[in-house]
């Protein structure tokens, strides 16, 4: 199994830049295709991003395309996600997940981090 630790998280004004990080441990990061993964207060968690286990292949939902950016470093065992021209709309918890095919339901993974909260002002 793996340990996942999100982090990179914080406030934020409308049309800046984070970027998140999801440190992977115990099993090696290249078993699992890897996503991140949304929760704003009242709403159910919501898909973002996936990539494959090698990095070659990518999706991303409709809201984000174009402004955010997910990749691996599996050398490193961590997971990022790139976000630009981020609105209010993006605020919610982040968490990264773990499972072994790329999938945007939340049933395909196994293993979640902790979530990291982002805030973004307008």
């Amino acid at each position: 199994q793996v340990q996942l630790i999100d982090s990179g998280g914080g406030l934020v004004q409308t049309g800046g830049s984070l970027r998140l990080s999801c440190l992977a441990s115990g099993r090696a990061l290249n078993t699992y295709a890897m996503s991140w993964f949304r929760q704003a207060p009242g709403k159910e968690r919501a898909f973002v991003a996936t990539i494959s286990r090698r990095g070659t292949s990518t999706d991303y939902a409709g809201s984000v395309k174009d402004r955010f950016t997910i990749s691996r470093d599996n050398a490193k065992n961590t997971v990022y996600l790139q976000m630009t021209k981020l609105k209010p709309e993006d605020t919610a918890v982040y968490y990264c997940a773990a499972g072994f095919i790329p999938s945007r339901g939340t049933n395909e993974y196994n293993y979640w981090g902790q979530g990291t909260q982002v805030t973004v002002s307008s």
